[in-house]
């Protein structure tokens, strides 16, 4: 779906699935070691090309065909232009093969290992009909242990068999435990190498399941699905007998045919005391979970409620008609089977035919007021969801920031599967209510997408290590908390309703040391696991860890102190570089031209290759230029001593960028690794060489910004090539001239790369900013890194994802290949919705990340998200998450001002808001006082959206470096929802007057927790101290008036006038003051994962310029203040 204001333009507002940048047809390129060939995806557009198309689900084979062998990279025809520096004389080393210079076994030529060959797909099949989620997990116990010997009393009234009765609840003895009621607690996990500790679930009366399912419809054979002969619901541990024959319990038979009894449970708040004169215990039934929207449908069938005396929720008890129907559990399970080596096989796969059928047809409640008054009053909406619809004047109510930083909505769920859920800092959604239909969600004026962080540190995270990784048959979902064990033998698939077999080993609980609960498992209690893969999931044998750095060290960059910084920093390092005894090194250095070097064991001192050939460039030697860091560790740490003075009297102002590119492509093809690039000019020579676009008259232009898309398809082609070969290259760009940053960037969008900019790094100058560059090269060389990765996002049936946003490359329609993947890389992908979810409570959401570590073992990680379907307009409000909203809508606008124009992305943001407040005015509201009225789950929209304006990446009528804007239009697309907020919205503080209040207790350390404060000059005083956070820079502004003794305690120095002018550390000195403020942007900096600079800021210096331009609530020369940008949307929703 189309955001609001995303609608005219016919263009594409990302990466969606055919003819997309990352996502088109495209002529074959070369792919993996053996020359293989994939579908290159070069957009047909350009990058942002045409819209995105709606997709089906159709299987689509692999399109690769074999591409002709290269030819062997020699220097035979190039002697004339190579010629060797010797830092010390040594014999010629000989050239080895290549250990990874073929693909391992017979597959085709495919993705990273083999292309996907079938489309992975979240819809049921196409005729069938599913009923609503419930929970249902099982502890398998004998029949006796939960039914006794006891006899369920039938009803003595008469009935339709297609009409259920009400019937009363047997008396039981009071310790009977209900049946199957099962806690999913966290499990303890362990490191990202770890294994688990031993935990036992605990079980028992109070616990409630967090597992949902629909029960399984039968179709007598031969019998039209249209028409079912009969719709008997098969309740937990029953199957369906064939005709003639009793049904079964746990595989044991019944004597005779007997009616079910099902307890409804519903959670719906406080009962009302008065509901009913009769309430008996319940001891023994069966425990179906519905949601209100669900439970409304059965409503007309009960007509007397009963009260479980062991719990606050309301019951029902339903009499359904005996079972009958045939066996056809043939079609409808499978059992856990081998994986191809196909990555689109392991991914991917179809729905077969026709499985259930709706468990009940009953119209429901047209709303929850009708719900609430049939259940005798009884609220069925959340303390918190009501407070989510509570409607805001905007234009009067002015303190609308909470005084903690804002978290994420949660979802409407019980407290068992929220327990179970997904991390919102790992998977969030744009809604956490999710509409019933296409038509709904387009009434409600809000885009739906997701925002992942995928591979982001975690502090436990549950390490499995199986032969069988259970899987749905149908479509490839990983087992998860949201499925439904049907008996101890079959579990309901929680995307598809697909039903499968449950293995053998999976009977076997290693945390528990148990056989015979499959529910317990890990898998089944972690929405966040990750899988050691087996030889299934590999195509060649995993790759090493492979580290080529390409260092511009021309004049320029010499000057500037980065290299001696990175060679220092390196060298404390390297040590610490993820890897293992296989861990692989290079250099690359580059002016006008190419320096490779020679690090083979046997020799004393590295050795210097030049090759001043840069339009045909070539490799002059192939076994000793990426070398085990193990054996050749001494020569790589010569080399890393000697390579700053060895160009320090560089006269050399060009820059041969490309050529060094192509030079470590044809490098790093044979195994695959990272390339790290740094650059500190617009490179000038050989292919790829570019021509500044900057006009610095029209940085401050109203009329338009030009050049925001690149200049030459040169630097997107080799990513692809990069790509395709599991290259990812990132790139820092060290420069304050303009760079065409624009151009240079798709080197790393493209191959699943990062971006760092320092515009104004200088060891002299502008030492806060080399500082930071220090930091933050410490953290990229020790970050964890994935290789040769790629990651699937599957969803319920009936829903679609159509545009990705982010740093990848789409291989399939929906396969992202992320030759490398890191924590600190985010992504964003927009959702629409099919078809109807009616027959559904819950939607569920699953990424898979498959990739190999560090340590050359192959991984899946995999992260499930479960959300509640509403049907209500009202719901779709009250779940509405703001910041991933903003964050979402933040991608959409930056790929509009590419593809189109900055104007037009500026407006589209503008009728976002004015079309989701006037859809809720005209649709929910109906106060009908004259304002600007919000629900508060959005009274925060307007301010964020006028925040993204004033931002560097999206403003206009402000000076505004071309490479600044593009680089800030690159954080929205590959950052984290919390790093995007930070920027977009910075958070500011009161520091003078913080006190231990609320203070958090860290490690015998105590952490302020100031109030937050609205970004206006209004919350300014010149007698105060305000720390704001910005994400990647923090300001300390000191008023005139500043009480001395904070200056002197925080700062050391005597008052405000003796503040130097450039300060940018706090000292650190044994005071309260000093102790606390320092205690607090620790606190701060722990949640981010880079460097963040500190500047401070003096009421009366000039650099207060760069500190209020963040203050978005105040009016600019060029922008609106908030109140105004009130008004101006009041005014386009009364047109």
């Amino acid at each position: 779906m189309s955001a609001p204001g995303f609608t005219s333009l016919k263009t594409s507002l990302g990466h969606s699935l055919n003819s997309t940048p990352n996502g088109g047809a495209a002529p074959p390129y070369q792919n993996g070691p053996g020359g293989q060939t994939y579908p290159s995806t070069y957009p047909l557009t350009g990058y942002y090309g045409a819209g995105p198309q709606q997709q089906g689900n159709p299987t689509i084979p692999g399109q690769c065909a074999p591409a002709p062998q290269k030819a062997p990279i020699t220097n035979n025809d190039h002697s004339a232009y190579c010629h060797q520096q010797l830092l010390q004389p040594t014999a010629a080393p000989t050239v080895a093969p290549s250990a990874y210079g073929a693909t391992q076994g017979s597959h085709p030529p495919s993705l990273p290992y083999g292309t996907p060959t079938t489309l992975p797909t979240s819809a049921a099949p196409p005729n069938s009909q599913h009923a609503p989620s419930f929970q249902q997990p099982a502890p398998y116990a004998q029949p006796g242990a939960y039914y006794g010997q006891q006899q369920y009393p039938t009803s003595q009234t008469q009935h339709h068999p297609q009409q259920p009765n009400l019937v009363l609840a047997p008396h039981t003895s009071p310790g009977a435990p209900l049946y199957p009621i099962v806690s999913y607690p966290s499990v303890p996990g362990s490191s990202q190498y770890g294994t688990l500790r031993s935990s036992q679930a605990p079980t028992g009366p109070a616990a409630v399941p967090n597992l949902m399912g629909a029960p399984l419809h039968q179709y007598a054979p031969g019998n039209d699905t249209s028409h079912p002969a009969s719709t008997a619901v098969v309740p937990p541990g029953y199957s369906m007998a064939p005709p003639g024959q009793p049904a079964t319990v746990n595989g044991q038979g019944n004597a005779g045919t007997v009616n079910s009894l099902v307890l409804l449970r519903m959670s719906a708040g406080d009962p009302t005391p008065n509901l009913s004169a009769d309430t008996l215990p319940i001891s023994a039934a069966f425990m179906f979970y519905f949601s209100p929207a669900s439970m409304s449908k059965v409503l007309q069938s009960c007509t007397k409620p009963l009260k479980d005396n062991s719990s606050s929720q309301l019951c029902f008890v339903l009499h359904l008609p005996p079972f009958s129907g045939g066996d056809s559990s043939s079609t409808t399970t499978g059992s856990a089977s081998p994986v191809p080596n196909s990555y689109d096989s392991l991914e991917g796969g179809s729905y077969p035919g026709t499985y259930f059928t709706q468990l009940l047809t009953s119209n429901p409640f047209p709303n929850m007021s009708q719900l609430s008054a049939a259940l005798g009053g009884l609220s069925g909406v959340p303390e918190l969801e009501v407070e989510a619809l509570r409607p805001v004047n905007l234009l009067q109510e002015r303190n609308l920031l909470p005084h903690q930083p804002l978290d994420a909505p949660e979802p409407n769920l019980s407290a068992d599967l929220k327990k179970a859920n997904c991390s919102p800092d790992t998977f969030r959604c744009t809604l956490t209510n999710i509409p019933q239909t296409q038509a709904l969600l387009n009434k409600a004026r809000l885009p739906l997408g997701l925002l992942l962080h995928p591979f982001r540190d975690l502090a436990q995270l549950p390490v499995i290590t199986s032969n069988t990784i259970v899987r749905c048959r149908s479509c490839r979902t990983y087992i998860n908390p949201f499925v439904s064990f049907l008996d101890q033998r079959r579990w309901k698939c929680n995307l598809c309703y697909r039903v499968n077999d449950v293995p053998d080993e999976f009977m076997y609980n290693p945390v528990t040391r148990s056989y015979g609960e499959p529910h317990k498992r890990p898998e089944v209690q972690n929405s966040t696991v990750e899988f050691i893969a087996s030889s299934d999931y590999m195509l060649r044998p995993p790759q090493p860890a492979v580290y080529l750095f390409v260092l511009d060290v021309s004049h320029n960059a010499v000057e500037g102190g980065y290299l001696n910084v990175f060679c220092h920093t390196l060298l404390e390092n390297l040590d610490k570089m993820p890897g293992d005894t296989r861990t692989r090194v290079g250099f690359i250095t580059f002016n006008s031209t190419i320096h490779f070097y020679n690090l083979h064991e046997s020799l004393s001192q590295p050795q210097m290759l030049v090759v001043s050939d840069i339009d045909d460039i070539f490799i002059p030697t192939h076994d000793s230029l990426l070398v085990n860091l193990k054996e050749s560790r001494a020569l790589v740490r010569v080399l890393l001593t000697s390579l700053h003075s060895m160009f320090s009297q560089t006269r050399e102002t060009h820059s041969a960028l490309g050529p060094a590119l192509q030079a470590a492509y044809k490098l790093m093809s044979p195994t695959g690794g990272r390339v790290s690039v740094f650059q500190t000019q617009l490179p000038t020579l050989g292919p790829g060489l570019l021509q500044s676009r900057e006009d610095p008259n029209q940085r401050s232009s109203t009329k338009g910004v030009q050049h925001l898309g690149p200049a030459t398809d040169f630097y997107k082609k080799l990513a692809l090539d990069c790509s395709g070969q599991q290259i990812g290259v990132d790139l820092f760009l060290l420069s304050s001239q303009y760079s065409d940053l624009a151009s240079l960037a798709c080197m790393s969008k493209f191959s699943a790369g990062s971006i760092f900019y320092y515009p104004s790094l200088h060891h002299v100058h502008n030492p806060a900013q080399l500082d930071k560059f220090q930091k933050d090269l410490e953290r990229y060389l020790t970050r964890k890194i994935g290789f040769e990765a790629v990651m699937r996002i599957r969803c319920t049936k009936g829903l679609s994802i159509h545009t990705f946003h982010g740093n990848f490359f789409v291989r399939s329609t929906d396969l992202l290949s992320l030759a490398n993947i890191n924590p600190d890389s985010g992504f964003a992908v927009q959702m629409s919705i099919e078809e109807s979810l009616a027959d559904t409570s819950l939607a569920c959401f699953q990424s898979a990340l498959l990739y190999t570590s560090s340590k050359g073992k192959r991984r899946i990680r995999v992260h499930t998200l479960c959300l509640p379907v509403v049907s209500q307009l009202s719901d779709v409000y009250a779940g509405a998450d703001v910041q991933a909203i903003t964050c979402l809508l933040a991608n959409m606008a930056i790929d509009r001002s590419i593809s189109s124009s900055l104007s037009d992305a500026r407006d589209a943001l503008m009728n976002a808001v004015v079309d989701s407040l006037s859809a809720y005015k005209n649709t929910v509201s109906n106060i009908q006082q004259s304002g600007l009225i919000a629900p508060a789950a959005l009274c925060l929209f307007p301010l964020y959206v006028l925040a993204l304006l004033k931002q560097k990446a999206l403003r206009m009528g402000t000076s505004t470096k071309l490479d600044e804007r593009v680089f800030a239009m690159c954080e929205f697309k590959s950052q984290p929802l919390q790093q995007i907020m930070r920027a977009v919205h910075p958070d500011l503080y009161r520091l003078d007057t913080m006190s231990d209040q609320g203070a958090l207790h860290l490690n015998d350390c105590i952490v302020p927790q100031p109030h937050l404060l609205h970004l206006t000059a209004e919350k300014l005083t010149r007698e105060g101290a305000f720390l704001m956070d910005c994400g990647s820079v923090f300001y300390l502004w000191i008023g005139k008036c500043c009480n001395d003794v904070f200056i002197r305690d925080v700062l050391g120095c005597p008052n405000h006038a003796s503040i130097p002018p450039s300060m940018t550390q706090i000292p650190e000195l044994e005071t309260p003051l000093s102790e606390r403020l320092r205690a607090l942007l620790a606190w701060l900096q722990d949640s981010r994962p880079f460097s963040s600079t500190l500047h401070v800021v003096k009421d009366d210096a000039t650099a207060k310029t760069s500190f209020f331009q963040h203050l978005v609530e105040d009016r600019s020369e060029s922008a609106l203040s908030y109140y105004e940008f009130l008004l101006h949307i009041q005014q386009q929703m009364s047109k």
